[in-house]
């Protein structure tokens, strides 16, 4: 140690990100003790400690760092005391600009816990060993993406799991969050049905459900906010798909919708980013009806008119074209009224209306039925099942050709957006096979419950009710020329087609009118044998 620079005073700095760079380092309490004992031993002058808790890996991104040379720039002082190099920097502008001070002679003095640098050395050494902590950076950069690159491949996010999920840190999967799991989904049911604002969801949740985020050391462990609501509506993760980087990759976690179904939540919140669009009143049907010849969604407005016979003022809600598709002109100018509307939607339900009775002997059938359906389910999931993996398969195995360069890049990633593609298919398949025997029986009760009493509840109910039986109705509703045209749910198609000859049988024979007899009976077997069939 050069005697003459024990009269330096120097600046102390510890430094220690929560990076990975930094996980072999001392913590910044530790590196304060060590480095002080050495000051002590060679005699050296603290002028000021400087502690701090940053990466750097980009330059001026630590403002204790910048204040620190500022003031050995301004002379205060000529020297600086730290655990490594690499805690001063590890890019190639701050290396620059000590490297700089150093050359210069304003900078007399780097002391390291184990040498010194001084303006009088070769500058090569230091530049050295500076170029080594950025190279570092470089290196564990590129480790790093690779390591990315390769989980995203293999189906799993890379990063914090997504509010319903947690991060398995023992297989370095993403697996459901038993407590917020079911929460969420319901969230995004609620959003499917049309019926629900974004904020009355988000109420629902907090205030009915306690509903809160995941606690962690320093956040989390409170209700849910609105835009951390939206961030799941919007989020395709849901739908089983993760994003990264501009690129889509198939996810293996369990997914809580379909992409249709993802798709759908975005057309009703008004545009694919899934942020809200602003409405002044409630109109049960926006959200739910397309124009029939653009394409656009139908918004509705409210007017009020003065009645000059009365006085009285009256409100009338109209239903348009947004008139927002890019490039396509649409002719529809005019609007239709709610009233005009709701007639429509009831002449449609009209057409699946059945009698109770009906109701109970389709249901007493299906229950039936139901052995079968699980066996029929069975087959077709071991099927489905057999041919994803044989396609994951084909991935690994497209995989280490690359690997092994025996194909190009062009040919790989071709064949691997294909492969990709098919994966995210078929799980999406698994998936609703495996559901397939209770959504089944639960989807027939609904049926013949909602052919039932929905024309009821409909004429009768309130505008939320209104719009519930309206969605459950039909997916894909399309208003042209004030004329609303409906393309009914699939699920109803069958009681359309079959029905009405079999209520006009059982209305002929007069069957309620008659005491039960042998008669009736007979004629009721054969109903009932028809009904089934």
């Amino acid at each position: 140690m050069n005697q003459n620079n024990t009269k330096i005073k120097y600046f102390l700095y510890a430094r220690k990100s929560s990076e990975s760079e930094d996980r072999q380092v001392q913590s910044i309490d530790d590196q304060v003790k060590r480095l002080k004992e050495l000051a002590a031993n060679l005699g050296l002058s603290i002028n000021k400690i400087y502690t701090e808790a940053k990466s750097a890996k980009q330059p001026e991104n630590r403002p204790i760092f910048a204040d620190m040379l500022a003031r050995i720039e301004r002379g205060e002082t000529q020297g600086i005391l730290c655990w490594q190099i690499n805690r001063l920097s590890r890019n190639p502008v701050d290396s620059g600009r000590i490297s700089w001070l150093l050359q210069r002679g304003v900078l007399k003095s780097i002391q390291t816990i184990d040498r010194q640098y001084l303006p009088e050395d070769n500058v090569l050494l230091f530049n050295v060993e500076s170029g080594m902590a950025n190279q570092f950076i470089l290196d564990l950069r590129k480790n790093t993406m690779r390591g990315m690159e390769s989980k995203l491949e293999k189906g799993w996010s890379p990063n914090v799991a997504r509010l319903g999920y947690l991060n398995d840190k023992l297989e370095k999967t993403i697996i459901k969050d038993p407590e917020r799991f079911d929460l969420v989904k319901k969230m995004l049911d609620l959003m499917l049905t049309g019926s629900y604002r974004v904020r009355h969801i988000l109420k629902m949740a907090n205030e009915d459900w306690g509903f809160t985020t995941v606690k962690w050391k320093r956040r989390g462990g409170k209700p849910l906010s609105l835009s951390g609501l939206y961030r799941i509506l919007a989020s395709k993760f849901y739908a089983g798909i993760i994003e990264w980087d501009g690129k889509e990759y198939p996810g293996k976690h369990e997914a809580m919708i379909t992409l249709a179904e993802h798709e759908r939540i975005q057309d009703i919140l008004g545009r694919k980013t899934g942020k809200p669009r602003p409405q002044k009143h409630h109109h049960p049907y926006t959200g739910l009806i397309f124009c029939g010849e653009c394409g656009a969604m139908i918004t509705a407005e409210t007017k009020f008119k003065q009645i000059k016979t009365t006085g009285l003022t009256k409100r009338y809600d109209y239903y348009h074209c947004t008139h927002r598709k890019k490039y396509i002109t649409c002719s529809q100018k005019g609007g239709v009224t709610e009233q005009y509307l709701e007639k429509q939607i009831q002449q449609e339900l009209a057409k699946y209306m059945i009698l109770p009775e009906f109701r109970d002997w389709a249901l007493e059938i299906l229950n039936q039925q139901n052995d079968k359906e699980i066996d029929t389910r069975s087959t077709i999931d071991e099927m489905q099942t057999k041919t994803l993996l044989e396609t994951q398969k084909q991935l690994d195995n497209l995989t280490q050709m690359r690997y092994r360069d025996l194909i190009n890049d062009e040919e790989y990633l071709k064949e691997k957006t294909k492969l990709q593609n098919d994966i995210t298919n078929l799980r999406e398949k698994v998936v609703q096979t495996q559901s397939r025997t209770d959504n089944w029986l639960e989807l027939t009760e609904k049926t013949f419950d909602f052919a039932t009493y929905a024309h009821y509840h409909f004429i009768n109910g309130d505008l939320q009710k209104k719009k519930e039986i309206a969605a459950a109705l039909g997916s894909n509703y399309m208003l042209k020329d004030g004329k609303l045209v409906i393309q009914a749910n699939e699920w109803l198609k069958p009681i359309a087609e079959s029905y009405p000859a079999l209520e006009a049988e059982y209305l002929r024979l007069e069957l309620p009118k008659l005491p039960m007899n042998k008669a009736k009976t007979e004629a009721l077997t054969s109903v009932r044998a028809r009904w089934g069939v």
